[in-house]
């Protein structure tokens, strides 16, 4: 389904892709010299939605972890690797594109229906991601026969 190439931020300025219901997230970077840098991420002002849970992925032991591999109805979804990187596969029913994050202040959002795929997953990625709602199985769209009859019938 997707090829090999991803693309680095470098290449994805301005913030626009050509993907449906996706965009990339530039926090604000503040540099305190010798103790450090700190982001900030605040609801509706830099992540579009307001925060209901946020939750971090880490420990995966191998290159060859997938994660993902569904959509969501609903859902809208902020993800920043905060350590290391991460490939994220990136599906709107028409279109295809993949992205490397890799910097603690870039991020990507990710609109309801949407099929989302992540690998490459560097041995000391952690992966942090805000939510706009609670979990919700019923909220999921695991098959992607499923998906795409959803989003062309639209």
């Amino acid at each position: 389904m997707f090829g090999e190439d991803h693309s680095s931020f470098k290449d994805l300025f301005p913030r626009q892709m050509n993907i449906r219901n996706c965009r990339i997230i530039e926090l604000p970077r503040i540099v305190d010299s010798r103790d450090g840098i700190i982001s900030v991420a605040e609801a509706r002002r830099h992540v579009p939605f307001d925060i209901r849970r946020v939750y971090y992925i880490y420990g995966l032991d191998y290159f060859h972890s997938i994660r993902g591999l569904h959509a969501h109805r609903r859902l809208e979804q902020a993800l920043f690797c905060i350590n290391g990187s991460v490939r994220i596969d990136l599906d709107d029913g028409w279109r295809q594109a993949s992205i490397k994050l890799d910097r603690p202040n870039m991020g990507l959002y990710l609109g309801a229906e949407l099929w989302h795929k992540m690998g490459g997953f560097a041995h000391n990625c952690i992966l942090l991601v805000l939510a706009s709602d609670y979990f919700d199985e019923s909220d999921y769209i695991r098959s992607y026969e499923e998906f795409l009859n959803l989003v062309r019938s639209r």
